[in-house]
């Protein structure tokens, strides 16, 4: 995925020099009778909206070397020997305010993309990017033939802990859980919380036997947690592992780790019900 995304990087920013080289060409062979100005802002646009700020100042550079030759040190002629220097700094100031309110923007659209994506109060993934996360998944485990398990995680007794204690107190216990989730895991896995008190984690390429041990790992973090703050809290884990792709659909997969979940819920909470599905053809 990375080397994909650095090729593509690569193909824009290389393109987007040819396209200026020619097109610093045709403005030096038209003159000044013509401009094309408005056309080098294109090339940069594309490089800083779909590469960053740092790959644009390239074709931007390659632009004010262009232009150097073309007003400066050129054979054209003016009525005052200023006026290529005042043209040449115009060009570059105006470009360089675009370029500023371009990277502004495209920053500001990131971070409203991120944070859409983002539990406001625990700051791991909310159930949209879960759900957009683990369809990716499963499309690339059915590709690959990778192995991958979904757990469904509930805190039990949470309404107790609100009750007892406040919600202040409530919402510590989700924000520590959330963070306990997430120094559990690996980078390359996913923590969300779904709802209330309700979190989800994808692990990819983890077959069965190294989700129970995340899942441990898990269970460990979160009752440390737990005992520490003197709360009658645990965890009711559901988790199914995918071990023989083609496997299920996202929604029928999402469901069965949700009911083994309150499977483990009903059979007196604080407990992990797993299950593992080696192919399509299995049923949920």
């Amino acid at each position: 995925m990375r080397d994909a995304q650095k090729l593509k990087s690569f193909s824009i920013l290389t393109l987007s020099l040819i396209f200026i080289g020619v097109l610093g060409y045709i403005d030096y062979v038209t003159g000044p009778y013509i401009s094309f100005q408005i056309f080098y802002l294109m090339p940069i646009s594309i490089v800083i909206w779909f590469v960053g700020r740092g790959a644009g100042m390239v074709p931007f550079a390659l632009s004010i070397v262009l232009w150097v030759f073309d007003d400066i040190l050129g054979s054209r002629s003016y009525i005052h020997p200023l006026i290529p220097y005042w043209n040449l700094a115009a060009k570059i100031i105006f470009f360089a305010v675009f370029i500023h309110i371009l990277s502004y923007l495209k920053e500001i659209l990131d971070r409203e993309k991120m944070l859409a994506r983002i539990d406001d109060l625990t700051e791991v993934a909310n159930k949209r990017y879960f759900y957009e996360s683990a369809a990716k998944e499963i499309s690339r485990s059915n590709r690959y033939k990778y192995p991958f398990s979904v757990a469904y995680i509930d805190l039990d007794n949470f309404k107790r802990v609100n009750d007892l204690f406040g919600h202040a107190a409530g919402d510590d216990l989700l924000r520590a859980t959330a963070q306990s989730l997430k120094n559990s895991v690996r980078i390359a896995d996913t923590v969300a919380r779904i709802g209330g008190d309700e979190f989800a984690i994808l692990l990819p390429e983890t077959d069965y036997i190294s989700a129970e041990n995340v899942i441990q790992r898990v269970q460990k973090g979160v009752l440390g947690i737990v005992e520490k703050g003197r709360l009658p809290a645990s965890l009711s884990i559901g988790m199914v592992t995918c071990a023989n792709p083609p496997c299920v659909s996202l929604e029928s997969l999402v469901m069965k780790a949700d009911s083994l979940m309150y499977l483990a819920k009903k059979d007196g909470k604080n407990q992990l019900r797993h299950e593992i599905f080696k192919g399509s053809k299995d049923r949920i």
